[in-house]
């Protein structure tokens, strides 16, 4: 056994220094493109650097904007498409690791790094990594807002004699376009965060999950940046009789009516995303927010595409990723079963490809077109790949219209007679490793349905505790509003019949009832609805198969490739022959229209060639996975017409009898947080995660940033929809 761990250990030296030396490449491309940007509102920048460039690149084919893409957007997708080979490499060495390695033998790391150092505000809970980045990140608009001002500022007078208006007017004026020249700067990073299958955000160990407030956070900023912009070009063409300017849709050069657009798009995006709106109104958020598509459209036509070289990157990844998820949202996926809770809560579970692999606290978007077509939902999932070989389950809570009427549609006695629901789906995204087992102990704090990611890691680490394998200590403290909802914890353990045992892992739930004095006595009703088979469903997969990373890598080197082809192309054998490459007479915007409509085709092309090479590859599996699974729907007489059938406890006696020596049950009262995480966070290296509403992540955050315990790591769950 020893010489075979020793074999291995050498096998995965090559391995190792093939992912060091892609890190290191990754890193100095990555140095480089940030110093771009530091260097980018400087004189020394545009005045020298940028026209060098743009004369060495200068070619009948590409022009003025090949120069501009090699120096802002090559890099990111040459990044972009080495870390998918890189985050390929890391998986499976990571794969091998997990099932191998103890503990003992593993030390967190840095943990001071997500420790909370900001609690409360507008920015919420805020580790002490992203205070630094995001401190980086302001003095980068502040240098760059400086630079662009003191630039434009030194000559300012004669040129206003120049043009024979007053010094104020011109600066008024430049002050416009510095303010939308530094909101560039954040729309760049604008799409990172909402992009799901990010390479470049599980680089850094980030999930898009976890980095909506990112998205947040950029979008203020380009919005009151814009909106600065807009405001001094219209007092500047009101203080100057020309407003009639703001319509003007100019042949070359900027148009100002599509920067119009474009902003008052953004502006009825900003305003329906206010918190308040957002909650109470969600539709209406969910709906303007696609007007994105007129805000980039329009803001290319204001600036011309040459200049979009800048945000380029970011909507060109964005867009692999929409696409492949349009492409997986059209197959209908198999659904099993939903399990019904009382509280208003019910589990859905899937078929699942064998091959799909996930990690815990992973999320899946859902979509029950009998509901809405167009609305989709994020859900934690719940079950664990490594225990659940075929079956990946959610848990929605009923706490709004959409997951309402779903829980009506399952639950209501016309559900009877229905023995198929449609659903789509999107994903599954999630972490691409996970350590929670390198910790000595685990805190788990939920409020509500936050339970949620908290199932899928406790069933992952029961796997572990299994397989001989070492396992921390688990806390869980879940808070609940009303004693029906104390049966989400039955969803911790696995169902009878799977050969788990649970005493393997060392587990004490304490769940705390705040708003009633005992238990209900509905409490013990679970109902299990099967659904028929259609031959239509397929079971969930990954979009590009088992080598995703490897096929996403594949799909931003070709796509790009094939734009640089076709744009080569069009401008060598028609622009170039009416424009020479001086940027003067061939018009702007049909222009920026060509590159838009090549840019989609490219992307469609490469990602619909690789989703139809994995697809043809995995239907005949996953038809001979439905026609061998033992559904028990199968197994039931077709006289059976109501298709539903009550889970008392007592079906499911052993795990459940077992499961109640690890809960202890308060009613009516709250936990005291500070004295349970005081008494548990000494002398041991713990890990603390939280999932709830947004008081509860800022009183833990609060206990842990006070520093009590030295080896104290701080993680808050972003979904727990």
């Amino acid at each position: 056994m020893g010489s075979m761990k020793e074999i291995s250990a050498i096998s995965e030296v090559p391995r190792r220094i093939m992912i060091a030396a892609i890190w290191l490449l990754i890193m100095f491309v990555s140095l480089g493109y940030m110093m771009i940007w530091f260097v980018n509102s400087t004189n020394l920048f545009y005045t020298q650097w940028l026209p060098e460039i743009l004369h060495k690149t200068d070619s009948t084919y590409f022009g003025s904007q090949g120069g501009r893409m090699l120096v802002f957007a090559f890099p990111v997708l040459f990044v972009a498409a080495l870390s998918c080979l890189y985050l390929h490499l890391v998986t499976k060495l990571s794969d091998h690791n997990d099932r191998n390695t103890n503990r003992k033998n593993l030390k967190p790391r840095l943990a001071w790094r997500k420790r909370p150092v900001l609690v409360k505000g507008p920015l919420g809970v805020v580790s002490l990594t992203e205070l630094l980045f995001l401190t980086m990140f302001m003095g980068l608009l502040s240098w760059s807002l400086y630079s662009y001002l003191t630039s434009m500022f030194t000559d300012i007078s004669r040129e206003a004699g120049d043009n024979h208006q007053q010094v104020w007017k011109s600066k008024l004026e430049m002050s416009g376009l510095a303010v939308g020249l530094v909101g560039n700067i954040c729309l760049a990073f604008l799409f990172y965060p909402v992009t799901r299958s990010s390479s470049v955000l599980q680089l850094f160990g980030l999930t898009s999950e976890s980095s909506i407030r990112y998205h947040i956070w950029a979008a203020h900023l380009a919005l009151t940046f814009f909106t600065a912009h807009g405001l001094c070009y219209i007092l500047f063409w009101a203080s100057s009789d020309q407003i009639s300017l703001i319509l003007k849709w100019s042949k070359i050069g900027f148009s100002n009516l599509a920067g119009g657009v474009a902003l008052l798009s953004g502006l009825a995006m900003w305003v329906t995303s206010i918190p308040s709106i957002r909650r109470k109104i969600f539709e209406l958020f969910f709906y303007t927010h696609h007007l994105y598509i007129l805000f980039v459209v329009f803001y290319v036509f204001h600036v011309g595409f040459s200049s979009t070289c800048l945000i380029l990157p970011g909507f060109y990844l964005f867009l692999i990723d929409r696409y492949l998820r349009f492409l997986q949202s059209q197959q209908r996926v198999r659904l099993l079963s939903a399990r019904i809770l009382p509280g208003e809560t019910v589990e859905l579970n899937f078929l699942k490809s064998q091959e799909l692999n996930y990690n815990p606290t992973s999320i899946m978007f859902v979509n029950v077109p009998g509901i809405s077509k167009l609305q989709w939902h994020p859900f934690s999932i719940t079950s664990s790949c490594e225990m659940d070989h075929q079956k990946l389950s959610i848990v929605i809570k009923s706490e709004g219209r959409w997951s309402s009427e779903l829980y009506k549609k399952l639950s209501s006695s016309s559900s009877i007679s229905m023995d198929r629901l449609e659903v789509s789906i999107e994903g599954p995204y999630g972490p691409v490793s996970t350590h929670f087992h390198r910790r000595d102990m685990l805190i788990m704090i939920s409020g509500g349905s936050g339970i949620t990611p908290f199932i899928s890691i406790i069933r992952d680490l029961l796997f572990r505790a299994n397989e001989s394998l070492d396992t921390p200590r688990v806390l869980l403290i879940s808070v609940f509003r009303k004693s029906l909802d104390v049966t989400m914890l039955d969803l911790l353990l696995p169902v009878s019949g799977t050969s788990i045992d649970i005493h393997s892992l060392k587990l004490q739930v304490q769940a705390y009832v705040t708003k009633e004095q005992g238990p209900s006595p509905d409490q013990n009703l679970i109902q299990t609805k099967w659904f028929k088979l259609d031959p239509l469903d397929a079971p969930v997969s990954a979009i590009l198969g088992p080598s995703s990373w490897l096929w996403l890598g594949a799909i931003i080197t070709s796509s790009f490739i094939i734009f640089l082809i076709v744009i080569g192309i069009v401008t060598r054998y028609h622009i170039y022959p009416i424009d020479h490459n001086s940027d003067m007479i061939y018009p702007s915007a049909p222009r920026a229209a060509v590159n838009m409509i090549f840019t989609c085709i490219s992307i469609a092309i490469a990602a619909t060639a690789a989703f139809v090479w994995n697809k043809k590859n995995k239907d005949s599996k996953e038809m001979r996975q439905i026609q061998n699974r033992d559904s028990p729907a199968e197994a039931r007489t077709m006289s059976d017409s109501s298709w539903i059938y009550s889970d008392e406890r007592e079906l499911e006696s052993l795990p459940h009898h077992s499961f109640l020596q690890f809960t202890e049950v308060h009613y009516g009262e709250r936990p005291d947080l500070k004295k349970i995480l005081s008494e548990n966070c000494k002398g041991t290296s713990v890990g603390v995660l939280v999932s709830g509403p947004k008081k509860m992540k800022q009183e833990v955050a609060a206990i842990c940033s006070s520093g009590f315990a030295e080896n104290l790591h701080f993680k808050s769950m972003s979904f727990n929809w």
